[in-house]
């Protein structure tokens, strides 16, 4: 019989240990000048910015990656970033000029010129991997799937949160805190005044890519709503319009074809993912049936978690208004501006969309950033102060952007004082280019 082989053990470690919680675990704890709190595009822009000024950042968020909606709910357009018209303006800068000079060459982010908006579509995992870069570049501290439990408040600043992660609890000081978490929930847990839509909600959409798709047969803007109005009801779909926005050569398409309601509430919030893809399911089907030359052959590449538009909000020292936007008021504290059309989901089958002309331009107020109970305290993206129609001009990721800056250098300005008594003519010096600048729109 043949000798069998000898059997060679790898010299690996075999060791291990018993270990028990300890129930009275002291929670790591952190400082930082900066924490901010959301690691979305408005908070991303804010712990960047804040970094290239000197400044210790804490970068928290809830889920366990960088980029929030505008990567992980694959929204894929920076709405907002260019004046309206044939010849679109760059209207906020920071980084989004680096996302443009960086991911535009590279084919990876490319401008699509409307006939009164104009955007810029990207591809969701090239802006996540910039993100990842950036802020490691940048030696910002990230706290990643950290829930916020608790914030201490003395007297009117916040001094210190508490963090539950998977590996334990954290505690956090700073000087200074950007509420950049959508929801306003450090407001809300600091025990601020909030507020919250009155009538009904505000949907989110759940965004789906495709693959596979025939880039040359996709119907165009004014078909695929059509039949969605005349077609949806058969397939189940509470939304009766819906865009695609295609990566020119990638075979590639983002589906924005679905209404989902967006609680606070957490069981249901929950229950919202099951929905929300059922609904993206019932619209490709609804696709590939009715426009199967350009989506026959497509099939789903990937679910974006949960996209929402609004939800809760601060009550800040003033309220922009539907009728600042519509009037383009241009306010003496202004930080940003920006053309991006009235744009609210507040019903199930359509939406509200008000464009404006080429010259258009509607500024954000600074005080509309700043929790009226907080000195330490400043808002970015969709939680800053408005009404529910303002809002939805204000909340997308230009503006966003334009908003994180403003956060980053006003708490830097405050130091240990209120960022109510800042010097707003300091402040606009900052951001001057969100006020002032307008590049040329990409030609790549």
């Amino acid at each position: 019989m043949a000798q069998q082989p000898a059997t060679i053990v790898p010299k690996v470690s075999t060791a291990t240990r018993i270990v028990r919680r300890e129930k009275a675990a002291s929670p790591a704890a952190r400082e930082a000048d900066l924490c901010v709190v959301g690691a979305g595009i408005a908070g991303i822009a804010a712990a960047v910015e804040a970094a290239r000024i000197g400044r210790r950042v804490l970068l928290v968020d809830g889920l366990p990656v960088l980029g929030g909606q505008a990567v992980n709910s694959i929204v894929g357009t920076i709405c907002g970033l260019y004046s309206n018209g044939e010849n679109g303006r760059q209207l906020t800068y920071g980084i989004a000029e680096s996302i443009v000079r960086d991911m535009v060459p590279q084919g990876t982010a490319y401008y699509r010129p409307g006939l009164v908006n104009n955007i810029l579509i990207y591809n969701d995992v090239a802006l996540g991997r910039w993100i990842e870069e950036t802020v490691r570049a940048a030696g910002i501290t990230v706290l990643l799937g950290a829930v916020l439990r608790e914030v201490e408040v003395e007297g009117r600043r916040v001094t210190r949160l508490h963090l539950s992660t998977r590996y334990g609890d954290v505690t956090v000081e700073a000087s200074g805190f950007v509420d950049a978490t959508g929801d306003a929930a450090l407001a809300w847990q600091a025990g601020f005044a909030c507020r919250e839509p009155a009538d009904g909600p505000v949907f989110g959409t759940q965004m789906v890519v495709l693959e596979n798709i025939d880039e040359a047969r996709i119907p165009s803007r004014e078909a695929l709503p059509a039949r969605m109005r005349e077609k949806a009801g058969d397939y189940g779909l509470l939304r009766r319009e819906g865009l695609s926005f295609v990566i020119p050569g990638s075979g590639i398409a983002m589906m924005n074809m679905t209404h989902i309601e967006t609680p606070l509430e957490p069981f249901a919030a929950s229950a919202v993912t099951l929905e929300g893809r059922d609904q993206a399911d019932r619209a490709v089907s609804f696709l590939r049936d009715q426009f199967p030359d350009a989506f026959g052959r497509a099939r789903v590449r990937a679910y974006g978690f949960p996209g929402i538009r609004q939800t809760r909000w601060i009550k800040g020292r003033e309220q922009l208004t539907v009728e600042d936007v519509c009037r383009g008021t241009r306010f003496p504290d202004a930080i940003l501006r920006t053309a991006w059309p009235i744009e609210l989901h507040d019903a199930g089958a359509e939406h509200k969309w008000n464009p404006f002309g080429p010259d258009h331009l509607h500024t954000v107020p600074f005080s509309a950033l700043v929790p009226e109970d907080g000195d330490n305290v400043v808002a970015a993206g969709r939680c800053i102060d408005a009404d529910n129609a303002a809002l939805s001009s204000v909340r997308v990721m230009g503006p966003c952007i334009a908003m994180g800056m403003a956060a980053a250098h006003a708490l830097d300005l405050a130091g240990s004082g209120s960022v109510h008594q800042i010097d707003i003519s300091a402040l606009q010096n900052r951001v001057a280019d969100n006020l002032h600048r307008n590049d040329e729109a990409p030609t790549g």
